[in-house]
């Protein structure tokens, strides 16, 4: 096993006897939009052609990508949805009383048609979601993440197959430990 330097076993013993935070709300407030303009209905756009889903859903699955600090409201979704339907891009389907939409070969034209631009939100959206997450981890957190990284960019090229096992296999049991204690 490869020794690992102390801030790492810090960053570990941190995780495990933190109590875990209320994932339902956010850390701290957001200081800035988590979307830009016009991103909300290009990544509505993109989930559908994913998969149809319910409006419900999609809070949910957007909610998630911004690990629960940023959750998009009814009013902003619902909306959205409307336009698609009355643009021809979704059909609503009633199930339970419940509407699912998907989209139509209108609406994956007009998918196709943006796709640049859908592909640009995309990775604006990834961004805006690290950014958030990042900043809502406590600062010792923040603080061990970066020394990790720098130790592992320390080795840059001068990885050894065992070495290089031993580290993952370290980090997936980190990752492990960190789930089970966030649960």
């Amino acid at each position: 096993m490869i020794d690992f330097d102390i801030s790492f076993a810090y960053f570990i013993r941190y995780i495990e006897i933190t109590p875990s935070r209320d994932l339902d709300g956010p850390a701290r407030p957001l200081t800035s939009r988590p979307l830009s303009r016009g991103d909300l209905r290009l990544l509505v756009l993109s989930l559908l052609a994913a998969q149809p889903r319910h409006g419900y859903e999609l809070i949910q699955c957007i909610s998630e990508m911004f690990v629960r600090v940023y959750t998009p409201s009814a009013g902003a979704i619902y909306p959205v949805l409307g336009q698609f339907e009355a643009a021809g891009w979704v059909t609503a389907l009633e199930e339970a009383g419940r509407k699912r939409y998907q989209l139509t070969a209108l609406g994956r034209a007009e998918l196709a048609a943006q796709r640049a631009e859908v592909d640009a939100a995309m990775q604006r959206v990834r961004h805006s979601a690290r950014m958030i997450a990042k900043a809502n981890l406590p600062p010792v957190v923040r603080d061990a993440l970066r020394e990790l990284k720098q130790a592992l960019g320390l080795h840059h090229s001068h990885w050894q197959d065992d070495n290089a096992a031993a580290v993952a296999q370290a980090l997936a049991e980190a990752a492990a430990r960190i789930r089970a204690h966030g649960r």
